[in-house]
């Protein structure tokens, strides 16, 4: 008697957009994917010509205030291909791990007794402000790292963050909350003219970033009518001047 074929599910990250900064094992099992669940954010519109006919593509990706796809379902999704026999890789932007909730998807798998694996990815909170010209750590400017979802009220911990001048503040997903995030920092006392970097569209051609402070924020925000995806910088690595010009810097796209 035949045994069925075991399906699997891996997920990938893409990193921040460019296929050249996604891994070397996130390609290869992108390759061999029999279903692909992509997210919006990620390499995967660049590499969609290399992906053959016959591979299923389940487009799941989230935009600001249009969840098209709820996360239980993709979980569903996940488990539902894998049981199948299928090869499933879930493709997302960044790492699984950070703000994509991929926990939530190991922990589906898992309770389905369905193998799953995580292959890591280039985190936006490190390359987009990279891409910029902006170390999120620098010896004798900052020394920790606070990356916080923007999605949410700010923590104790990340005012705190934002407050210390030795630490770099990374909002992610926070362009809609940035009125809110400058209340709440300049209301627990922070100072306004704490440096500030908008980095939109990081690590693609489109990339453009806005420096400003935390008093000014908000305003030179609208004027430059930001938009998703933006990464926030709040610290002292994001004053203009600490290094070389980005284009200066052999940390472009091209």
């Amino acid at each position: 008697m035949r045994r069925a074929r075991v399906g699997r599910v891996d997920l990938v990250g893409g990193g921040p957009g460019p296929a050249d900064l996604m891994t070397m094992r996130g390609y290869r099992l992108l390759r061999e994917a029999e279903v692909i669940v992509a997210d919006r954010l990620g390499p995967f519109d660049e590499l969609r010509a290399e992906i053959p006919a016959d591979v299923l593509v389940i487009d799941v990706g989230k935009r600001p205030g249009h969840h098209p796809v709820p996360q239980e379902r993709i979980n569903e999704l996940l488990v539902e291909h894998a049981r199948a026999g299928r090869r499933v890789v879930r493709l997302k932007g960044g790492d699984p791990f950070v703000f994509g909730r991929g926990g939530e998807e190991v922990i589906a798998c898992q309770a389905a007794g369905i193998p799953v694996s995580v292959t890591p990815g280039v985190s936006s909170a490190i390359s987009v402000p990279q891409a910029a010209g902006i170390p999120v750590t620098h010896r004798g400017v900052a020394s920790s790292i606070h990356v916080v979802n923007g999605q949410g009220e700010l923590a104790p911990s990340a005012l705190a963050a934002i407050a210390d001048p030795a630490a770099t503040t990374v909002v992610l997903m926070g362009v809609a909350a940035i009125g809110g995030i400058a209340a709440s920092a300049l209301g627990s006392g922070v100072a306004p003219s704490t440096p500030v970097a908008i980095v939109e569209n990081g690590a693609t051609a489109r990339q453009r970033t806005i420096r400003t402070t935390l008093g000014a924020m908000v305003a030179d925000a609208e004027e430059a009518n930001v938009t998703n995806p933006a990464v926030i910088v709040i610290g002292a690595v994001a004053r203009e001047g600490l290094l070389l010009p980005a284009d200066a810097l052999a940390v472009s796209s091209a």
